[in-house]
C-alpha cells in the first residue's frame, strides 16, 4: 500500500534520515515514534506525497510519486486521509459544512445523511451546526477525524492527533482510530506517547516504527 525502498530525506543541512525501508499493508496499525526532530511528520509526508524523497523510491497505493502527475497525485490523496497536529478548519462555516470540505472541494457527491452518521459515530451531532471556534480541544480533533475519513480512505495518517488532549479524550479519539482499523482502514499514528502506544497494543495488533539517529527502527510486537 505505502513502500519506501532506501528513503532519506534531507531540508539542506544533511539528511533528516536516510536509507529507511518499510511497507505498510492494507488493513495494518502502525505507530510511529522517536525524539522531537527526528522526522515524524516529514515521514508522513512523504506518505502523502507532500513531499517527495531526496533519494530512494517512495511507492503510494501501487503508484510511484515520484512518477505521479498532478491529476494522479490527487486522485490518490483522495484516499489517504489526513489528521494534522494543529488541526485547521473555516471558521466561518459549520462543523458540518467543515467535515464535507474533502468532498465539495473536488466535486464528489456527499449526502446530508453520511455526514450527520459520520459526525455520530466521532460523538458530534450536538455539534453539527457549531462553528469551529466554539468547538472543544477534543471537538476539534474529533471532527478533524471525521473530515479525513469523509471519502472512506485506505490509509489514515495522523500527526500527534491527541498532543493537545487529556488522557481521557486521547483514549476517546484512540478507540475511534482502532475501530475504523477494524473495518478495514489502515492507520499510521507519529506520537510520542508510550502509554498511549502501550493502550492501544492491548486492543489492536499494531507494529511501532522508532525514528532514531536518522534511521527508522522497527521494535516489532515489543515497545
Amino acid at each position: 500500500m505505502i513502500l519506501f525502498e532506501d528513503v532519506s530525506h534531507d531540508y539542506g543541512g544533511g539528511p533528516l534520515f536516510r536509507d529507511v525501508s518499510v511497507r505498510l499493508d492494507t488493513g495494518s496499525f502502525h505507530f510511529l515514534t522517536g525524539p522531537s526532530g527526528a522526522g515524524k511528520s516529514t515521514f508522513l509526508k512523504l506518505c502523502y506525497g507532500e513531499l517527495l524523497p531526496s533519494s530512494g523510491k517512495v511507492t503510494l497505493l501501487n503508484r510511484d510519486l515520484r512518477a505521479m502527475s498532478r491529476d494522479q497525485l490527487a486522485e490518490t490523496r483522495e484516499r489517504i486521509g489526513v489528521v494534522h497536529q494543529d488541526c485547521q478548519f473555516l471558521d466561518h462555516l459549520s462543523v458540518e459544512q467543515n467535515v464535507g470540505l474533502p468532498m465539495t472541494a473536488t466535486g464528489r457527491p456527499v449526502k446530508d445523511s453520511d455526514i450527520s452518521d459520520l459526525l455520530g459515530w466521532v460523538g458530534l451531532s450536538a455539534q453539527a451546526d457549531a462553528l469551529p471556534p466554539t468547538l472543544s480541544g477534543g471537538e476539534r480533533q474529533r471532527a478533524a477525524l471525521a473530515r479525513a475519513i469523509v471519502s472512506a480512505p485506505n490509509v489514515l495518517l495522523a500527526d500527534e492527533p491527541t498532543g493537545n488532549l487529556d488522557w481521557e479524550m486521547s483514549q476517546r479519539l484512540m478507540m475511534l482510530m482502532i475501530e475504523l482499523n477494524r473495518m478495514g482502514t489502515a492507520v499510521v499514528i507519529a506520537t510520542h506517547d508510550l502509554n498511549l502506544i502501550r493502550f492501544a497494543k492491548a486492543q489492536v495488533q499494531a507494529r511501532v516504527m522508532r525514528i532514531s539517529g536518522r534511521k527508522l527502527q522497527l521494535a516489532g510486537s515489543e515497545l
